[in-house]
């Protein structure tokens, strides 16, 4: 049985909704961004002490098809840009059809009608606060980042960049102190 969840964006998620379940006594088996595979059927019970331990975590446990599948299309991005070291083969859209399952148009519409963005501004956002991440690190320069976020130039990271930010990105290099959102507020 899968169990879909909202927020799950990170590694520390991940931890948190193991400590859960461990708590519970659910067995599991695969736990991934957004969602857990449980070995057995849960009761109403644990369904409910589940959903509050996870609640207080900040995560949420979620009923609605249409957001498990919002959820999972964030999950996807987030993937993609904060932990995928090779671009995909296809463009973006081909990618997240393939990968969910259903058609880009569909997903694309639902995604802007629920959330009120676009898929591409989300990808943008999400690959503006990864690249403002790497140059804090300060262990690539510009054109690995580039690369690294499969952008076709330094000139088009750039671009993006001070278009999303108002800075540049030498000019927030230098910043360095500057604060980066959370995941879970984009």
């Amino acid at each position: 049985m899968k169990l879909y969840i909202k927020y799950m964006v990170s590694i520390r998620c991940k931890m948190v909704v193991k400590a859960e379940l461990d708590h519970l006594g659910l067995r599991y088996g695969s736990i991934e961004l957004g969602e857990a595979e449980i070995k057995e059927d849960i009761s109403p019970t644990q369904r409910e002490k589940l959903k509050a331990g996870l609640l207080r975590a900040g995560l949420e446990l979620m009923d609605d098809k249409r957001a498990m599948l919002i959820e999972k299309i964030k999950n996807v991005i987030v993937e993609m840009v904060h932990y995928a070291d090779e671009p995909p083969k296809t463009n973006f859209s081909d990618y997240l059809s393939a990968k969910l399952e259903y058609d880009y148009t569909y997903l694309s519409n639902l995604f802007s009608e629920v959330t009120g963005v676009t898929i591409e501004h989300y990808i943008i956002s999400h690959k503006i606060e990864r690249v403002k991440e790497l140059l804090i690190y300060d262990e690539l320069n510009l054109t690995e980042i580039s690369y690294k976020l499969h952008y076709s130039s330094v000139a088009h990271l750039s671009n993006q960049f001070k278009k999303v930010t108002g800075l540049t990105p030498s000019f927030f290099r230098k910043l360095k102190g500057k604060r980066r959102n959370s995941l879970e507020n984009m």
